[in-house]
């Protein structure tokens, strides 16, 4: 069976969805995938970002990682996607990323692609079902392959039961959350890989 390439994809204010890529994309290389860890960029003006210490704080931590790019979008064979919700839709980094997407798609570069989605917010009903299907619609535009981890594992019963990707209030993530992160990457490479040999 081939080695799938997956690209660990995330956006994160103040640090949520890049503990959850994180977990994703140890689980990834557990699972047997080759792995690429990749930011979406920050479109926020920089004095809004400098105003608040936390988010100053979280782009400087992950500012050594490099940037997602097109050439990381055809070189992987799948992607776990990681953003926080704005008002019951996804961060607008992630729109704005998305929305970048045209060329791609126009060349048929995504399809076929694996994708899996995960998503935080302030509360635990703050969007992120919405926010998570709203991403795979785009996905489906692209000719992408849903990948959502439904209730394939027990797990999916401890956790914040979201059948679409796990769902993540602000700050680390605990013993459980590690468990349905580590699913869900497992299940994208599970898939993956089928779907590459």
């Amino acid at each position: 069976m081939a080695t799938p390439k997956i690209a660990v994809i995330f956006y994160s204010t103040y640090g949520t969805n890049y503990g959850i890529a994180a977990a994703a994309a140890k689980a990834a290389e557990e699972a047997g995938a080759e792995v690429r860890v990749l930011r979406i960029a920050e479109t926020a003006p920089p004095e809004v970002v400098e105003g608040q210490d936390a988010w100053k704080a979280q782009v400087e931590r992950v500012s050594e990682l490099p940037v997602v790019t097109p050439d990381d979008l055809k070189w992987a064979d799948g992607y776990f996607l990681s953003s926080p919700t704005r008002y019951g839709g996804m961060a607008s980094q992630t729109r704005a990323w998305l929305d970048t997407l045209g060329g791609l798609w126009m060349e048929g570069a995504l399809a076929n692609k694996t994708i899996t989605v995960t998503a935080s917010a302030q509360n635990m009903n703050g969007g992120t079902e919405g926010a998570i299907q709203q991403t795979y619609v785009s996905a489906m535009h692209f000719g992408m392959i849903p990948v959502a981890p439904g209730y394939t594992d027990g797990v999916k019963f401890e956790d914040s039961g979201n059948p679409y990707g796990f769902s993540s209030q602000p700050g680390e993530l605990s013993e459980v959350g590690h468990r349905s992160v580590a699913h869900q990457a497992k299940r994208l490479v599970d898939i993956t890989a089928k779907l590459t040999a």
